[in-house]
């Protein structure tokens, strides 16, 4: 496989990538504001921003599995060592949970809480149908929370990963999902 665009990821996927990877940041940082707004209408303003943002992160998810599955993906670098495509699929893998697990579990929660998501003021999204239930919705807002914190971490964690294969190894790391840049055979 000496063709360098095989050992790159497709475009469709690169863009699928980079949009989420930005949206995912953008919507912690809104939660993270929400957190320390300074009156309660202006902590709900934000945080609605952060519940129609992670719903368009769910469907840019859904988007990109679909890619993903209709779409060859290039192998690892044949240089990483056992553990460390090991580890790249595990968090790859993890990564897909929590892009799902976490707008379903906010949209979940707001359904319990009684609520519907204002999706930039365009339409609303209704509640799931599961009866109200404060405290469970509750529960599962701070599991949301917790696991919003972990995800920033793995992706802290991926982000180390991709520059260390790029700048240490040698093996095109960040540019595989790059248009640009050099990918070694």
């Amino acid at each position: 496989m000496n063709d360098p665009v095989a050992r790159r990821y497709s475009a469709g996927a690169m863009l699928f990538h980079w949009a989420i990877a930005i949206a995912v940041i953008w919507n912690w940082r809104l939660a993270e504001n929400a957190h320390h707004a300074g009156d309660k209408l202006q902590a709900a303003a934000i945080m609605g921003n952060h519940k129609a943002l992670g719903i368009t992160i769910l469907a840019l998810t859904v988007g990109r599995l679909f890619w993903r599955w209709t779409h060859p993906t290039p192998p690892l670098p044949a240089t990483l060592a056992p553990w460390e495509a090991k580890l790249a699929r595990g968090l790859h893998i993890l990564f897909y949970v929590l892009l799902i697990g976490l707008p379903l579990g906010g949209w979940l929660a707001n359904s319990l809480s009684g609520r519907e998501i204002d999706f930039f003021g365009l339409f609303t999204i209704p509640a799931l149908p599961v009866g109200e239930n404060k405290d469970l919705g509750h529960t599962i807002f701070e599991a949301h929370h917790t696991a919003g914190s972990i995800f920033i971490y793995l992706i802290g964690l991926h982000i180390l990963g991709a520059l260390k294969h790029t700048f240490f190894d040698r093996n095109g790391g960040i540019f595989r999902m790059l248009p640009f840049g050099k990918v070694p055979g």
